[in-house]
């Protein structure tokens, strides 16, 4: 019987279906991937940022804090020395400016300071909130030359001075600012410290940043293994899927290792199992149905040939004529080579032997199959022709089953073809299959019969068996290959489509 035309419209293979499953959970793990990436990088950003511009803003409140200092300095030094002339630069005079310090800086925490003169040095200093075990009266030796520094250089400007010397983990902020009265080359400083690194802040945000770097890492390889382990497990099933088999069903699929894909795999392979049983019965249903159908039609066509002798011999045992007894002899005998016919064909279609693959050239076998139809052909004013495979091609196959089968398409198309009309007897190779296909310029097939074409004891001719057809199909299904109509815009096509099998 003739398979139905193909569906035009495109549809997915399986193949297709797991490349786009792939594609599909590629994608997605790579967007969680480049998410966690942004993530990653924007909190980073905003860590670093954060501190920056914490640490930053304790260096400007520092400085703040250090000018404020100073300028308080300054108005209880001008309130000290209102109205008074001027002394010599004694201990008494540095007794009396210690408390104008102090009262000055007690009410900036973390602020030291005092007074300078350039030529006397240090004439006060005080450290009113420092919280050691006792008062701090030393000046600080290791910032001393930055403090004469500062001071030397709001004297000689006239201007306040700032300096701020930023080191690993705080930054260190000295001021000064010039001071008016009767002594001379006379300034107020003040010195405090920002931390601006290693100290809580900063062991925060790097405690952040590995365990973000961590996170990152981690995440990054975590993915990268599920790519990889997925694409490898992916990559075995669609192996396995397409690993060629002997029938038409499902392969059996092994474990991947992955719970989730392995129960998919069990699944396709209880679907497999489950289409193998029912391949196997409707098989078997359609076995029994064709026996059925073969029965019936077979009944028929031995009734016909069986009736016709009865009553030519009917007609002879009644008549004296002896002419009349040779011709319902010969009847009869016509009759009986067509029963003879008949079972042969009916002998072939049912008793197909295994096919005897061998290495056979196609153009030399082309050749030998369309010889012995040439005087047929040309007796009818056929042109008979071949088309063969430009380069040599060498295929495996039974010549003589396949030669069988092509000589009933020749046969067929012979008695099809309108005087003056063409066949072509062509052989291609085409996506691992080897193609023979047998064209004529007839009048084509009749629609009513499309259905059911390669069905035995289905033709259009009054002296045909309708087991032609019928018996191409048997020896293409030998070959593990098909029988079918092709397409064609005029005449008809027949194509015999086999596995190619290299010699």
């Amino acid at each position: 019987m003739i398979r139905p035309a193909h569906c035009a419209a495109s549809s997915l293979t399986s193949d297709d279906i797991a490349e786009h499953s792939m594609r599909s959970l590629r994608s997605r793990l790579s967007a969680l991937w480049l998410m966690l990436a942004v993530s990653g990088a924007a909190t980073g950003y905003l860590l670093v940022e954060s501190f920056q511009q914490s640490a930053d803003a304790r260096v400007a409140r520092a400085q703040d804090l250090v000018v404020r200092a100073c300028r308080d300095i300054a108005d209880r030094y001008q309130f000290f020395v209102s109205g008074w002339s001027g002394a010599p630069v004694d201990d008494k005079l540095k007794q009396d400016l210690l408390p104008v310090v102090r009262s000055a800086l007690s009410g900036a925490p973390g602020v030291e300071g005092g007074i300078w003169q350039a030529e006397s040095g240090s004439l006060a200093y005080a450290y009113p909130t420092y919280e050691g075990t006792g008062p701090k009266t030393d000046l600080p030796a290791a910032e001393l030359s930055v403090i004469q520094q500062v001071n030397g250089d709001a004297q000689r400007s006239g201007r306040p001075s700032t300096a701020a010397n930023a080191g690993r983990s705080q930054s260190l902020i000295v001021h000064a600012c010039p001071l008016r009265g009767p002594l001379q080359n006379v300034t107020a400083w003040t010195m405090t410290r920002a931390a601006i690194a290693e100290g809580p802040a900063y062991t925060h945000l790097l405690i952040g940043l590995v365990v973000l770097a961590l996170t990152l890492l981690g995440s990054a390889i975590w993915l990268a293994w599920i790519l990889l382990s997925w694409s490898r497990r992916i990559a075995m099933i669609e192996t396995a899927l397409s690993k060629p088999t002997d029938k038409a069903d499902l392969p059996q699929l092994p474990h991947t290792g992955a719970r989730e894909l392995d129960r998919l795999v069990d699944a396709v392979n209880d679907a497999g199992q489950r289409l193998s049983a029912e391949r196997s019965r409707a098989t078997a249903a359609e076995r029994l149905a064709a026996v059925g159908r073969l029965s019936a039609n077979l009944a028929h066509e031995i009734r016909n040939p069986i009736a016709a002798m009865r009553l030519k011999a009917e007609n002879a045992l009644a008549s004296s004529d002896p002419a009349r007894k040779d011709s319902a002899l010969e009847a009869i005998l016509q009759q009986v080579a067509r029963l003879d016919a008949l079972l042969r064909d009916l002998l072939a279609m049912t008793q197909a032997s295994q096919p005897k693959a061998r290495g056979v050239d196609l153009a030399s076998f082309l050749q030998s199959t369309i010889d012995p139809h040439r005087e047929l052909a040309a007796r009818r004013g056929l042109q008979l022709r071949t088309i063969v495979p430009a380069s040599p091609h060498a295929s495996c196959f039974d010549p003589a089953q396949l030669q069988r089968a092509l000589d009933n398409l020749i046969l067929n198309a012979i008695q099809n073809t309108p005087d003056g009309g063409e066949i072509v007897v062509a052989a291609q190779i085409d996506a691992g299959r080897l193609l023979f296909r047998v064209t004529d310029s007839g009048p084509g097939i009749d629609e009513t019969i499309k259905h059911c074409l390669f069905e035995p004891f289905v033709t259009t001719r009054a002296d045909g068996t309708g087991l032609g057809l019928a018996i191409v199909r048997e020896i293409a299904r030998a070959h593990d290959g098909e029988a079918q109509l092709g397409h064609t815009h005029t005449g008809s096509s027949f194509e015999i489509s086999l596995p190619w099998q290299p010699s």
